[in-house]
C-alpha cells in the first residue's frame, strides 16, 4: 500500500523543560528527536494494524489500496483541474493583451503610412526644395525646424510599430505556449482518468467478493466487531503517544457542548446508538449521507493526529481537541490535511465519499472523549452555514 502522508509536525516551543547549561542547539535537536520518535510510533501502530488487517482478511487489506489508489488520483485531478483553469485564464488575458496590441498597431500603422504618403506626393527632395526656395531666411528656418520635427515624429513612429510587431510575435508565442500547456494537462488528465476508472473497477470487484463473503449476518457481526476493535486499539494508542503533548485552549472544548457546527450538511442515515446489524453492535457515531466531494469541516480547534486509511472507515481524519476529546469523519473521498496539521473551526479537512466500502458517498463523525464514545446530538446542533 502507498499510504497517504503520515507526517507528525507538533508545535512544542517552551514545552520540555530544560537545564540552564544546554544550548539552544541542544534542544532543538532534542525536540527534533523526540519528535521523529512520536513519528515512528504512530506509523508503526498504523502498520501493525494493517498487518492485524491483512492476515484475517485479504479483500480488505486490498480494498484499502484500492481506495487509497483512486483517493490519491482524485486529488492529481483536482490539482490538474485547477491548473487547467489558471492556464486557461493566463491564454485569455494573454489573448486580450494580443487584441488590444493588434489594434494599436493598425492604428500606429495606418498613421505611419499616411505620413509615408504625403512624404512621397512632397518628393524626394524636400530638403533641398526648402534650401533652394527663394523666400526669407527667417521663414526657411522654421520651415526646415517644421520639417525636423515631422522627420523625427515619422521616425519615432517607425519605431513604435517595430516595437509592437515584436511584441505581437512574443505574445503569439506565449498564446502557443498555453495552448500547449493546456494540451499537456489534458493528456494528463486522461492518463490520471484511466487510472482512476481501473482503480474504481477494481474497487468494485473487491466489493462484490466482501459482500459475497459476509453474506450471513454472521460474519457481517464478526467483521464488523473487528473493525470497532481496531478503531479502539488505534484510539487507545493515539492517546497514549500524545499524551505528553497536550492541547491548551483559552476556550476548552467541553464549554462549547451544544453550540458546535455539524461537519457537513447531510442527510441522517444512522444515529448514534442505532443497531446496526443486530442489538449486539451498535453505532458508536452519525452517518449523514452527503454529495460526493462535498466539503467536510472540523468543528472545533485542534491537531490533526490521524489522517489515513482505516478498516470500516476508510479515509479517516481525527481531530484531537484537548481534554481527551477527539473527533473522527470517516468514509472520505479524499483528505485534505496532514497528521500534525493544526485546524480551527471550518476548516476543510476531507471530501466526502463512500470509501472503507461504504455504498453510498455519506460522513461518519463521530466523537469521543478517551476511549468512550459519546452522542454527536447533544454537541452539535446547528447545521452548517447558520
Amino acid at each position: 500500500m502507498k499510504p497517504l502522508k503520515l507526517i507528525l509536525f507538533f508545535a512544542l516551543a517552551a514545552a520540555i523543560p530544560a537545564p540552564a547549561q544546554q544550548s539552544e542547539g541542544d534542544l532543538t535537536k532534542i525536540k527534533e528527536q523526540e519528535l521523529e520518535d512520536v513519528r515512528q510510533r504512530i506509523s508503526e501502530l498504523k502498520k501493525n494494524i494493517d498487518d492485524q488487517v491483512a492476515s484475517r482478511d485479504r479483500l480488505t487489506a486490498e480494498l484499502q489500496d484500492a481506495e487509497v489508489a483512486i483517493a490519491e488520483n482524485r486529488i492529481r485531478l483536482k490539482e490538474l483541474e485547477r491548473e487547467r483553469e489558471r492556464s486557461a485564464k493566463r491564454k485569455e488575458a494573454l489573448e486580450g493583451q494580443l487584441a488590444v496590441r493588434e489594434a494599436e498597431l493598425d492604428e500606429e500603422s495606418t498613421e505611419l503610412a499616411e505620413q509615408v504618403r504625403a512624404a512621397y506626393m512632397s518628393g524626394s527632395q524636400e530638403r533641398i526644395k526648402l534650401l533652394l526656395n527663394q523666400r526669407d531666411p527667417a521663414t526657411i528656418g522654421r520651415l526646415m525646424a517644421y520639417y525636423g520635427y515631422f522627420n523625427d515624429y515619422r521616425a519615432d513612429n517607425i519605431e513604435v510599430v517595430t516595437a509592437a510587431i515584436g511584441e505581437l510575435a512574443e505574445l503569439h508565442e506565449q498564446v502557443a505556449a498555453e495552448e500547449a500547456r493546456i494540451a499537456g494537462l489534458a493528456r494528463v488528465r486522461y492518463a490520471e482518468l484511466t487510472e482512476l476508472n481501473a482503480a474504481q473497477e477494481r474497487r468494485q470487484t473487491l466489493l462484490a467478493g466482501l459482500q459475497d463473503k459476509i453474506a450471513d449476518e454472521g460474519r457481517e457481526i464478526e467483521k464488523l466487531a473487528a473493525q470497532e476493535k481496531d478503531l479502539s486499539r488505534l484510539i487507545t494508542e493515539l492517546t497514549s503517544i500524545l499524551s505528553d503533548y497536550p492541547i491548551r485552549s483559552e476556550e476548552p472544548f467541553s464549554g462549547h457542548k451544544g453550540r458546535l457546527t455539524w461537519p457537513v450538511a447531510g442527510r441522517l442515515l444512522h444515529d448514534y446508538g442505532q443497531p446496526r446489524v443486530s442489538d449486539r453492535l451498535k453505532w458508536n457515531g452519525v452517518v449523514l449521507a452527503a454529495p460526493r466531494g462535498q466539503e467536510v469541516r472540523s468543528v472545533y480547534h485542534g491537531r490533526v493526529v490521524f489522517a489515513d486509511w482505516l478498516a470500516g472507515l476508510g479515509l479517516l481524519v481525527i481531530v484531537d481537541h484537548g481534554e481527551s476529546y477527539m473527533t473522527l469523519y470517516g468514509y472520505n473521498e479524499t483528505i485534505l490535511k496532514n497528521t500534525g496539521d493544526w485546524v480551527a473551526p471550518g476548516d476543510v479537512i476531507a471530501t466526502v465519499g463512500d470509501s472503507g466500502g461504504q455504498t453510498q458517498s455519506s460522513l461518519y463523525f463521530e466523537i469521543r472523549r478517551g476511549t468512550q464514545p459519546v452522542n454527536p446530538q447533544q454537541w452539535i446542533t446547528r447545521r452548517p452555514g447558520q
